[in-house]
Formats: C-alpha cells, sequence, structure tokens
C-alpha cells in the first residue's frame, strides 16, 4: 500500500509539473501582454517594464526562474497589480471559494447520498423513480439558469435570502444551492448503482440469512463497498466544484477566485493567471490522489498487491 502511495505521488508530482510549463508557455504564445493598452506605451518604458519582469528573457530561462520560485512557494508579483503578490491575491480570494464549494459539496452529498441509497433499497418501485427523477431535475437544469431561479423566487418574491453580496450565512445558501444541486443528480445515480451492485453479492444474501435486520446489513455491510464509485468520483467532482463557482460568484457577486481567474485572463496577467491554474491544478491532481487511496482502503479487492 505504501509503495501504491509513492508512485501515485511521483505520479502526481510530474502531472502538476507538467501542467506548469505547459501553461506557462501556452501562456506567453498567446498574442498581446500585460502592458498593452488603449494608449500604447512608450517603447522604452515597455523595454524598461519587461526587463524588470524579466519578460525579455528567453521562455526556457523564464519557465526555469518561475518553476524555481515556485518551489519555493513564490507564485510571483502581479503584472497589472504591482502592489499586490500572486500570493495575497489569491490568498484573500480563495477561502470564500472554498467555503462556497465545501458548501455547495455538502448539500450535494447530502441530497444525492440519501437520495441514492433511497432509490437502491426500494429498487424498481415508485419510491425509486420518484426519488432519481427528482435529483435528475439537478441535471437537465444548469446552474447559471437555476441560479436566477432560486433568486427570482427565495430573494425577490419571498425576501428570505439577499440576491448578492458576501459576509453573512444567509450570502451562502442560494449559490451553494444552485452549485450543489446539479452534483446531486449524479452523486445519487453513482450511489445508487453502487448500492444495487452489492445488495445483489452472495455475502449480503448470507448477512441477511442469519438474521440480522435490514437497517443492520446496509449499515454494516452494503454501504462501504457501495459508496466505493463515489468515493473516486469525488475527487474530480470536488475540484469541478470549484471550478465551476466562477458563474455562480459572477452571479451572486462573491468576490472568489473565479473573479480573479476572469480578469487575469483579459488583462493578460501571466503570473496572476498561472497561479489560478496551479491553484486548481493543484487541487485536482490533489484530490484524485485522496480519492485512489481511500478507495483502495474502502474495497481491498482493489488493492495493489
Amino acid at each position: 500500500m505504501l509503495a501504491f502511495v509513492l508512485r501515485r505521488l511521483f505520479a502526481s508530482a510530474v502531472t502538476l509539473l507538467a501542467i506548469v510549463v505547459l501553461s506557462f508557455v501556452l501562456m506567453r504564445a498567446v498574442p498581446g501582454g500585460p502592458f498593452d493598452q488603449e494608449k500604447p506605451l512608450d517603447p522604452r518604458i515597455r523595454e524598461r517594464l519587461e526587463a524588470s519582469y524579466g519578460l525579455n528573457d528567453p521562455i526556457a530561462v523564464q519557465c526555469l526562474r518561475y518553476v524555481g520560485k515556485l518551489l519555493r512557494g513564490d507564485l510571483g508579483p502581479s503584472l497589472r497589480r504591482p502592489d499586490a503578490s500572486v500570493n495575497s491575491i489569491l490568498a484573500a480570494g480563495f477561502p470564500k471559494s472554498a467555503l462556497l464549494g465545501g458548501t455547495a459539496l455538502l448539500i450535494a452529498l447530502l441530497v444525492g447520498g440519501l437520495a441514492g441509497v433511497y432509490a437502491a433499497l426500494h429498487h424498481n418501485t415508485i419510491r425509486d423513480h420518484a426519488a432519481m427523477g427528482l435529483v435528475m431535475i439537478g441535471v437537465s437544469i444548469p446552474s447559471m439558469v437555476l441560479a436566477p431561479l432560486l433568486v427570482s423566487l427565495f430573494a425577490l418574491t419571498l425576501h428570505w435570502f439577499p440576491t448578492s453580496g458576501w459576509g453573512t450565512l444567509g450570502h451562502l445558501v442560494l449559490p451553494a444551492t444552485a452549485l450543489g444541486l446539479a452534483y446531486a443528480a449524479r452523486i445519487a445515480r453513482l450511489t445508487r448503482g453502487g448500492m444495487l451492485e452489492v445488495l445483489r453479492q452472495d455475502f449480503i444474501r448470507t448477512a441477511r440469512a442469519k438474521g440480522l435486520s435490514e437497517a443492520a446489513v446496509v449499515r454494516r455491510h452494503a454501504l462501504r463497498l457501495g459508496l466505493a464509485p463515489l468515493v473516486s468520483y469525488l475527487g474530480p467532482a470536488t475540484a469541478s466544484i470549484l471550478t465551476g463557482s466562477f458563474v455562480i460568484e459572477q452571479v451572486f457577486a462573491i468576490p472568489g477566485m473565479g473573479a480573479h481567474f476572469i480578469n487575469a485572463a483579459t488583462d493578460r496577467d501571466y503570473t496572476l493567471a498561472l497561479g489560478t491554474v496551479l491553484v486548481y491544478s493543484t487541487l485536482l491532481v490533489g484530490l484524485n490522489l485522496v480519492a485512489d487511496v481511500s478507495q483502495a482502503l474502502l474495497d481491498p479487492r482493489i488493492r495493489p498487491g
């Protein structure tokens, strides 16, 4: 098991390095630069600015210098906001995006997990079809459409929650719900499928034959293996929820990572855009690693030999 974890750690590190190098090269290949404005700069001023940030050096030299700073935890200065570093900008926006994404994931797990288990336990009944039909609404309605509907109903009509902004628990409810419901449907389908597969196994019939109650069979034997497919999905799903919050953050005016990523792309702020890509890439790779290890711990059948 230790060798498996070490191999996955090495593969994750190589993947992140490839993402950094590829993103760095592609970003420099895009026409334009951070100092392009409506009114052209004096060529001498532009030259001094590019020299001060090392943009006149060859791409390979710039990339090696950037990777060296990354190893020290330095994401560099913002090219369009010289008074702030990328570390400080992302440190201010990431907690808001993380709180929004974490709350949305919790809603998705509660709604989708409960619906999936309930549907599996009542397979091919009206309860099964009703539960899955309700959660499928999340797949049918994208979050960018669901968000205005929630605002119209719960903020503008019922006045239960604020329409936008950040700072209180009420500001979190609508955006987290709009973001989480889309993933609740996928989680419900995975949970239902995993539970149905496990409930048909011989050891479940043996447990029932021993006289265990249905609740005990589900709790002690079926849940752990039935949730294994869900665990493998949670890694990319968590990162997807965080990156998918860009639209939700714009709709609800949340000052998270989404605004910084969009502004960095439009302003061609190389360092800020790379820092944002690196944060989300690290989340994606790291959470996939956690999901692989967790799945191996939950299901001994897939552990490395």
